[in-house]
């Protein structure tokens, strides 16, 4: 048409004007097109030149759902394990507790190569990671800093969480798992938990995940740490402890730990007992410096504690350490059970707040912090109405399926008492408990699900055997106060 236009016209000189104007345009309108169509921020990027700026990288993951539908196993998590060739002889029976040859995945990092070979199949595949390299920092820090590098470089397809633990370290997979599919992988989640010291969490931080405890990164999050390891070990070379360098470079990073009070860093001594007989109502995923602390159970050493407990754990996971309250008004008894680990009975009504609150048989970390733990606790009392009769877990048996001893769609634990309470009578119409020597608690085969839900309610069923009590764990009713 404008040609047309041009051949009418008396002037061509004024026609190549406008065949020139109207190009000319026409590429302005391009090249805005071009550049409305990206995003505005990359206009600035050569005002960052140590930056480049990929936008489908950093768009969180959640705004375009992922195609991976497959619910989180123990498949996607990869595991680095912190270790030493002196200490490893006397710590690998907590790994091998629950480490699975052929379907967990990870390493055993050494600081140099094993003597005693051939390395055997119930312990992970070991790597050696000594240090001695060209990064800036205290060489332990620096050692951990690569666990972490190493196991994402090492092992990556099809990964979602890199978890690092230290030797002593035991983890429940089954709950780990199910605390982790709570999250989206592809987001930016540092997941641990702080210490149960007050003054543990003052020297490094109330905000951060202690490694002894674990701790887990999702696989987007891992990617830049790694990335960025270099810079932030160079940053922090003056701090000496790896889990406040690891700490101090995801916030760096702009992420800051999601906490989970399943993960125990034990920064404490002497008798855990009163802790794990009121564990929170959340999975338990780890225990760490068991060697620090008594046996978890009377008359048995720690590893032959720690087997014993992962007998109820093998039954059933979910419900490990969960406590259920229940009470016989006729004997005026209150009992709290952990389940696998400890009963209790006491002989007086306690609400069941209180009977939540971890019983102080543990001492201080370290001393130096008022108040010493992170938990309110109840002081020990040689008043009987305040001290319970304690019986220990003894075994289990699962659901039969063949017309064998165990109660069909039911698991039976037993616990019995291992010492004498040594405490005086109660008067005022109180029941004595001294003449139970066992209890059997009865729960469902079902998995116990604690995400917006209620704690398990029990019932005594059976209280007048000579020596023997038994108990049934079901769901509360609708309505149900605990009294």
């Amino acid at each position: 048409m404008l040609t047309q236009m041009c051949k009418k016209s008396r002037t061509r000189t004024i026609c190549k004007s406008m065949i020139k104007i109207s190009l000319l345009l026409s590429l302005i309108i391009f090249i805005l097109g071009l550049i409305l169509s990206t995003n505005p921020c990359s206009q600035g990027t050569h005002f960052l030149p140590n930056f480049k700026l990929d936008y489908s990288m950093y768009t969180h993951n959640s705004l375009y759902p992922s195609s991976e539908t497959t619910p989180t196993n123990i498949s996607h998590i990869v595991f680095g394990i912190a270790s030493v060739v002196k200490t490893w002889p006397t710590k690998r029976h907590y790994v091998e507790s629950w480490w699975k040859p052929n379907i967990t995945r990870g390493f055993l990092f050494l600081d140099q190569a094993p003597k005693n070979l051939p390395w055997p199949p119930t312990s992970p595949p070991v790597r050696v990671c000594n240090a001695t390299t060209n990064k800036k920092g205290n060489p332990h820090v620096i050692r951990i800093a690569q666990v972490v590098e190493e196991t994402f470089k090492t092992e990556n397809k099809g990964v979602r969480w890199y978890v690092i633990g230290d030797e002593d370290t035991v983890f429940f997979l089954d709950n780990l798992v199910e605390v982790l599919k709570k999250y989206d992988h592809n987001g930016y989640y540092f997941i641990g938990m702080n210490s149960e010291s007050v003054i543990s969490n003052s020297l490094f931080s109330f905000g951060m995940g202690f490694g002894g405890a674990g701790i887990a990164f999702s696989r987007p999050l891992a990617e830049i740490l790694v990335k960025n390891l270099d810079v932030c070990l160079e940053r922090y070379q003056y701090i000496r402890f790896s889990d406040r360098v690891l700490q101090s470079c995801v916030a760096d990073l702009g992420v800051s730990v999601t906490q989970e009070k399943g993960f125990h860093q034990i920064d404490l001594h002497s008798n855990i007992s009163g802790l794990l007989s009121a564990h929170p109502q959340t999975p338990l995923v780890s225990l760490h410096h068991l060697d620090r602390v008594e046996p978890l159970f009377p008359a048995m050493d720690r590893p032959q504690s720690l087997q014993h407990l992962m007998k109820a754990a093998k039954a059933d996971q979910s419900r490990l350490l969960q406590q259920s309250i229940c009470y016989n008004y006729r004997k005026n008894w209150s009992i709290s059970v952990s389940w696998g680990y400890s009963v209790q009975i006491y002989e007086n009504t306690i609400p069941p707040s209180l009977l939540q609150v971890p019983l102080q048989t543990f001492t201080q970390w370290r001393k130096g912090a008022w108040p010493a733990f992170m938990m309110n606790t109840r002081p020990l009392s040689n008043d009987s109405s305040e001290m319970p009769h304690y019986f220990y877990f003894d075994s289990v048996e699962e659901p039969s399926t063949d017309g064998g001893r165990g109660m069909r769609g039911q698991v039976v634990t037993s616990y019995v008492r291992r010492f004498p309470r040594q405490l005086p009578c109660l008067v005022n119409g109180n029941h004595s408990a001294d003449h139970v020597e066992k209890i059997m608690v009865i729960s469902p085969v079902t998995r116990l699900e604690m995400e917006g839900t209620r704690r398990e309610c029990c019932d005594v069923v059976q209280s007048d055997k000579a020596n023997a009590t038994t108990i049934k764990i079901r769901p509360c009713m609708k309505y149900e106060l605990l009294e």
